[in-house]
């Protein structure tokens, strides 16, 4: 019984400390300045093209357009 008192004990403490640790850093990762271009472009993901889905870059969309051609 004593592995698991100190195992639960761990858990408790050293744990919560890892979790908050870990979701203080997608927080920050998540508002860090250079990241506004990320996010523009992730919200307007729906909006794109109705008929066809949005290219992922310039080249696959030169492609795309030869490929039409």
């Amino acid at each position: 019984m004593e592995e698991y008192t100190f195992l639960r004990t761990l858990a408790d403490s050293w744990g919560l400390l890892a979790m908050f640790l870990f979701f203080l850093g997608v927080v920050i990762w998540v508002f860090l300045p250079g990241r506004g271009k990320a996010h523009e472009e992730s919200k307007t993901i729906p909006f794109r093209h109705e008929d066809a889905p949005a290219p992922d870059d310039e080249e696959d969309s030169a492609q795309r357009e030869e490929a039409r051609k």
